[in-house]
């Protein structure tokens, strides 16, 4: 005699359609398609670079190339917008839910917490890896369209053809998902934490600048190698002829232990919280 399977509740794609609904969504997705093109209106009615005067910084050389544009690009969103986009989908996959009101009903269906916790952590994760996409994706379009195909040119006088540099480029866009991952951790034990979605995002944001702010600490001396935020520029290795990967191997270590700490956290808080809402 067989018997009937039930459906596994609350599957992704279900999710990922609502949350890709949500207006939230469609406004960020489209302001990081825009940031480049804001980038290149505010170079074309800049001051062009002076004449005969080298070139010492990404800023300088951001119109060299398309690579050089879309790098530009990125080290201006690394230590921030990234941070702020992430925290913004994991920070709201619970506590969205807890101040709509909704969250005992998903749990009444019933949805088991963890697989809850799981499912909406990973369509934030489809969400923020897209616009993690999205920002190189465009500039290298556009950069290559306005700046042309050249090499690119870094600060130290080093230069990588066309076609390596697109693909360092997304070996750093692949660092910066892995580096991000810290951030998800910490939005979404604050998710679970709190009723407030504004509290959990802004209370990862502020963890952020919190570390960035003691990393400029020289009298922490080595402890600061322990902050999550110490290896968020280690991906300019990746733009170097010889690559050294001491630093980018520091890096994706100390996010996934960062990762791992919070989201443990995360699932036995939310495990044994007590759901009113």
């Amino acid at each position: 005699m067989s018997t009937a399977v039930e459906p596994r509740t609350l599957p992704v794609r279900v999710e990922l359609l609502r949350q890709w609904r949500r207006r939230r969504t469609q406004v960020t997705l489209a302001l990081f398609a825009l940031l480049p093109v804001i980038l290149w209106i505010a170079f074309s009615v800049g001051d062009d670079p002076t004449p005969g005067a080298a070139a010492t910084s990404l800023t300088d050389l951001a119109q060299a190339s398309g690579p050089n544009f879309t790098v530009f690009a990125l080290f201006s969103s690394a230590s921030f917008l990234f941070v702020v986009v992430v925290a913004l989908f994991f920070g709201d996959t619970v506590a969205s839910e807890a101040s709509w009101s909704s969250l005992r009903y998903l749990l009444a269906i019933p949805v088991p917490r963890v697989r809850l916790l799981r499912q909406k952590a990973i369509v934030a994760a489809i969400l923020s890896l897209t616009t993690l996409v999205v920002l190189p994706v465009v500039a290298v379009v556009l950069g290559t369209a306005v700046y042309g195909a050249g090499d690119y040119l870094s600060p130290t006088g080093e230069s990588l053809p066309y076609g390596t540099a697109l693909v360092r480029i997304l070996l750093v866009v692949v660092y910066l998902a892995i580096h991000l991952l810290w951030v998800a951790g910490v939005a979404t034990l604050l998710s679970v934490v709190t009723d407030a979605p504004l509290g959990a995002v802004g209370g990862a944001v502020l963890v952020s600048i919190l570390s960035q702010i003691l990393d400029t600490v020289d009298a922490l001396g080595s402890l600061r190698n322990l902050l999550p935020t110490h290896e968020v520029f280690a991906f300019a290795d990746l733009l170097t002829l010889d690559v050294d990967g001491t630093d980018l191997a520091r890096g994706v270590l100390s996010a996934l232990v960062w990762c791992i700490a919070f989201g443990a956290t995360a699932v036995w808080w939310f495990r044994r919280k007590d759901i009113t809402s």
